[in-house]
């Protein structure tokens, strides 16, 4: 199993969810909270398994990030066969559909994507709501290769397990990937940064940061003794650890 970090950079979110690019000129005089987007790719004997799909950020030269990491590890996004949804938050989806003259176009065009169906409605009922951005969000459910998913538990291949945990959002996912003794763990938002280990506090931000808290308690446990890798979505300089 080879674990590929995506990451677009780090950011400053405002309260309206803006997201500014951090560099070392602005990092003390932003405001907002600081962290990075960072979706990853799993490539396993049978899969290439993105995990969540940033916000699609460009650089100067109008590709995006995400593009280019995966050009420089000679992959194509035409070779992505999974596409996993942890919730619908604007800096989770974005990178998955790609504006055109003619409209939007799936960014990953062979990938099956993974959606908890509870979490789509949560959201639909939050119109307004800056987290997330509904123009891509509607793009993104008329794309044609979504499994629907409304388990609250299950196995998606036999190397992928995920389940509805709630927390940061009340229908959020997490996944599990198996293989050869190996076991990666992707916590989503739930568990987005490594000090989310060392502080056990629950988080405003959270919809429910006391279940989160004690998620992560829980999780805490078994990957120490599991001997997990845990992949760190907003981790501003970390990516991959192991407890």
């Amino acid at each position: 199993m080879k674990i590929i970090p995506l990451k677009e950079g780090n950011f400053s979110a405002s309260k309206t969810k803006d997201f500014t690019l951090l560099t070392e000129e602005n990092f003390d005089n932003v405001e907002g909270i600081k962290m990075s987007v960072q979706p990853f790719l799993i490539i396993t004997e049978n899969d290439y398994i993105l995990l969540d799909a940033g916000i699609g950020w460009k650089n100067e030269s109008g590709a995006t990030v995400i593009s280019e990491i995966l050009e420089r590890e000679n992959i194509h996004p035409d070779q992505i066969t999974k596409l996993l949804l942890s919730h619908l938050h604007k800096d989770h989806i974005e990178g998955a559909v790609t504006a055109t003259d003619d409209g939007f176009k799936a960014t990953f065009p062979n990938a099956q994507i993974y959606i908890q169906k509870r979490e789509l409605d949560f959201a639909m009922e939050k119109k307004g709501n800056p987290s997330f951005d509904f123009t891509i969000l509607e793009q993104l459910i008329q794309l044609p290769n979504i499994t629907w998913m409304n388990e609250d538990k299950g196995q998606i291949t036999d190397e992928i397990s995920y389940e509805v945990v709630g927390g940061h959002t009340p229908f959020m996912q997490v996944f599990w990937i198996r293989e050869n003794g190996e076991t990666v763990f992707y916590g989503a938002d739930d568990l987005p940064q490594a000090s989310y280990l060392k502080y056990h506090l629950a988080y405003k931000s959270d919809f429910d940061g006391r279940k989160a808290m004690e998620l992560r308690l829980k999780w805490e446990k078994e990957a120490r003794e599991n001997r997990w890798k845990i992949l760190l979505y907003h981790d501003l300089e970390k990516a991959v650890i192991e407890i």
